[in-house]
C-alpha cells in the first residue's frame, strides 16, 4: 500500500488549494525509489499547483519524518500570500466568426471576469473551448493571432489576452450515401440543410437524427470531408449499415386481476418488425399479444409519400378483444350486489391513416376506419358497423431530450365522424383533447399534470348501438388511480335472463378526468410523489365525480422512469367498493 511507506499531510491553506495541491504532487509512493523522489520534488510541485490558481507568494514550508519500522510523514505547512487578480480580459476576434450569434452568446458566458483570482485552468478551459466551437461552426483555418498571461507579481495583477483570427466560415456540400438498397432520391428528402448552408455540427447531428428515426438502419456515421473540400465545401459522406431485415421481440407478464377478479391473469406479448420491405422504404409492424381475457393482432404497413418521415400512409389492420366496466346481479339476502364479470366487445377493423408531421413540431392524422364490434348488453347481443372519419393534431414540447424531462408540454385534438348514409350504422360525433404539462422548480420539485376530456355526440335512442371500445371509461394508472382500468362511468339497472335484478357499468357520452401530481427528487435517479386524480365518465342522468390519492417511488432508469404507485379511491360508487390498487408502470411520461 502506498501509506506503508509515506504519508502525507497539508495544512495552512483552504480546501480548494489542499485538493490542487495533491493532485499536482500525484500518488503516495509505492517503493523507496519513489518515495525519494516524491519528496525532492514536493516543493516544487506545490508551487506549481499554488501558481496554478494565482497564488505566486506562498511560503512552504516542508518537513520530512523518518521512521525505521513505519511509513515515513511528509509534512506541508503552507502560507498562500496574497493572490494575484485579473487586471483585464482582451478577447479580441478576426474574420467572420465577428458576424456569428452563436460565438457571441458563447461570449456572454464567459466567467473569468477583472477583479477574479486568477485560474490558470479556466484560461486554458476557454482557449479550448473557443477552438472547439470555431472548428464546430465551421472556421476551420482559425487560429490565434496571440494567447497569453501577463503577471505583474509586484502588483499581483494579471492580464488576459486570446486574439483570434477564425478566417472565412465554410459551407456544408452535397450529402452523399453508402450502404443502403433505398431509391434514388428517398434519403436525400431527410437533408435537413441545403448545399452551401453554413457548416455547423448540430446541422449534421440532425441528419444522424433523421436517418435513426427511419429505423431502416442499424449503424449509421455521417462523415465531413474537410480535406475533400471544394473551396468553402466540405462534401458530407454517410456510411449506412442496414437494419437485419426482420427482429423479434418476446414479452411475458401478468395482471393481479381487477375489481371483479383477483386471480392472476398471464400475458404473452410478440412484435414483429420488417423495417424495410423493399426499395421504397415499405416498412411493416404486427404485434401479437394473448391473455385469456384480452388476446390483440394488429399489423401496420406503412408507405412513405413525400417524405419517409414527416409524411407516411399506414394500412392498419387488427381484431382485439377488450373487457369494459363491471357486470354485477342482486343478492336479495344479503341486500346487496355482487361482482358477475365485465362488459366485453370483440372488435375487427381496418383503417387507413395518413400522418403529416408539420411545422413547428405539429403532427396530423386523418383517416378512415371501418370497424365492427361485437358485444351483449343488458342481455341484447349487438353488431353495429362503422366507417369512422377522422382528424386529429397533436404537438409535444420537450425542455430537454431525455427520457425524465424536467419541462414539457403535451396537448392532442381529435374529431371523428359518422353517418348512416356513409355505411355506419348511427351517426355519431366524437371530439377528444388531452393535455399533459410537466414543470420542474429548483431542480428537485417537480410537478406533473393532465387533463382529458371526450364527448360523444349521439341521439339518445342510438346509445346502446355505440359500441363499448368508443365509449368513455375511467380507471387505471394513466386515469384515476386506485381503481382498475376501465372500470368506472355510468351503469343500467335490468333483469337479466335468470329474472334477476342485474347491474352493468356500460360507459358514458362523456369524460373529464384531471390530476396533479408533485414529485421530489431525493437523488438524481430515485424520486417520490403523490398525487390526486378526479373527475369521471359521465352520462346526462349520472354524474358523479370520483376522486383518488396516493404516492408512490420512481426510479429513473436507463431506459426511462419505472414507477410503483399506491393509489387509494376516497369514496365507494354504486358498482365499486372504496379500493386500493398498485399501479406498476414504464416509460416517459411526455
Amino acid at each position: 500500500m502506498a501509506d506503508d511507506f509515506l504519508t502525507l499531510k497539508v495544512t495552512g491553506v483552504t480546501p480548494r488549494l489542499t485538493q490542487n495541491i495533491e493532485a499536482h504532487l500525484g500518488t503516495l509512493p509505492t517503493s523507496e525509489v519513489q518515495r525519494r523522489a516524491f519528496i525532492f520534488n514536493a516543493e516544487d510541485n506545490a508551487n506549481a499547483a499554488m501558481h496554478s490558481l494565482g497564488y505566486y507568494h506562498s511560503v512552504i514550508e516542508q518537513q520530512v519524518t523518518e521512521n525505521d519500522k513505519g511509513p515515513w510523514a511528509l509534512s506541508l505547512k503552507i502560507q498562500a500570500g496574497e493572490p494575484t487578480r485579473v487586471d483585464w480580459v482582451d478577447i479580441h476576434f478576426d474574420g467572420e466568426i465577428l458576424d456569428d450569434p452563436f460565438i457571441l452568446k458563447w461570449l456572454d458566458q464567459i466567467t473569468i471576469k477583472p477583479g477574479d483570482i486568477l485560474n490558470h485552468g479556466k484560461y486554458e478551459q476557454i482557449k479550448s473551448q473557443l477552438i472547439t466551437i470555431a472548428l464546430a461552426r465551421g472556421y476551420f483555418d482559425g487560429k490565434y493571432i496571440k494567447s497569453s498571461i501577463e503577471i505583474n507579481r509586484d502588483f499581483n495583477s494579471a492580464k488576459i489576452t486570446l486574439h483570434y483570427d477564425s478566417g472565412q466560415r465554410y459551407n456544408l456540400g452535397k450529402v452523399t450515401f453508402e450502404g443502403h438498397t433505398l431509391q434514388e432520391g428517398i434519403l436525400s428528402e431527410l437533408v435537413p440543410f441545403q448545399e452551401k448552408t453554413p457548416y455547423s455540427t448540430s446541422s449534421l447531428s440532425s441528419l444522424n437524427r433523421e436517418l435513426l428515426d427511419t429505423s431502416y438502419f442499424s449503424n449509421i456515421k455521417v462523415l465531413p470531408q474537410v480535406d475533400k473540400a471544394q473551396g468553402l465545401e466540405v462534401p458530407i459522406k454517410v456510411e449506412l449499415t442496414p437494419r437485419a431485415s426482420h427482429s423479434i421481440e418476446l414479452g411475458l407478464g401478468a395482471d393481479i386481476g381487477n375489481t371483479t377478479e383477483s386471480n392472476l391473469e398471464p400475458r404473452i406479448s410478440l412484435n414483429w418488425r420488417t423495417p424495410q420491405i423493399n426499395s421504397y422504404g415499405h416498412s411493416q409492424e404486427t404485434s401479437l399479444e394473448w391473455s385469456p381475457d384480452r388476446p390483440k393482432y394488429l399489423t401496420t404497413y406503412t408507405i412513405p409519400l413525400t417524405h419517409p418521415l414527416d409524411d407516411q400512409l399506414k394500412i392498419r389492420f387488427g381484431m382485439l378483444r377488450d373487457k369494459y366496466g363491471v357486470t354485477q346481479v342482486y343478492d336479495a339476502e344479503d341486500k346487496n350486489f355482487s361482482n358477475t364479470g365485465e362488459l366485453e366487445g370483440s372488435k375487427g377493423l381496418i383503417a387507413v391513416i395518413r400522418q403529416q408531421r408539420l411545422k413547428n413540431n405539429w403532427v396530423l392524422n386523418y383517416s378512415v376506419e371501418a370497424m365492427k364490434e361485437y358485444y351483449t348488453q343488458s342481455g341484447i347481443d349487438y353488431s353495429p358497423e362503422f366507417l369512422l372519419f377522422g382528424a386529429n393534431i397533436s404537438k409535444t414540447t420537450r425542455g430537454d431530450n431525455t427520457l425524465d424531462p424536467k419541462s414539457g408540454f403535451f396537448q392532442y385534438y381529435s374529431i371523428e365522424y359518422a353517418d348512416p348514409n356513409l355505411a355506419s350504422a348511427i351517426q355519431l360525433t366524437r371530439i377528444q383533447t388531452r393535455y399533459k404539462w410537466i414543470e420542474t422548480f429548483f431542480e428537485k420539485h417537480r410537478f406533473v399534470s393532465r387533463l382529458d376530456l371526450g364527448v360523444n355526440l349521439a341521439d339518445e335512442n342510438d346509445l346502446a348501438l355505440i359500441p363499448p371500445s368508443l365509449r368513455y371509461f375511467a380507471g387505471g394508472d394513466q386515469s384515476i388511480r386506485g381503481y382498475s382500468y376501465q372500470e368506472l362511468g355510468p351503469y343500467l339497472d335490468y333483469t337479466n335472463d335468470d329474472g334477476e335484478l342485474a347491474r352493468e357499468v356500460v360507459g358514458g357520452r362523456y369524460l373529464m378526468v384531471g390530476s396533479i401530481e408533485y414529485q421530489y427528487y431525493v437523488t438524481p435517479t430515485w424520486r417520490v410523489g403523490t398525487f390526486i386524480d378526479a373527475g369521471n365518465a359521465f352520462d346526462v342522468n349520472q354524474i358523479e365525480p370520483i376522486v383518488s390519492v396516493g404516492g408512490g417511488i420512481h426510479w429513473i432508469s436507463p431506459i426511462g422512469p419505472i414507477k410503483i404507485d399506491l393509489g387509494v379511491g376516497l369514496k365507494e360508487t354504486d358498482t365499486v367498493d372504496r379500493p386500493w390498487r398498485i399501479h406498476l408502470t414504464m416509460g416517459t411520461e411526455l
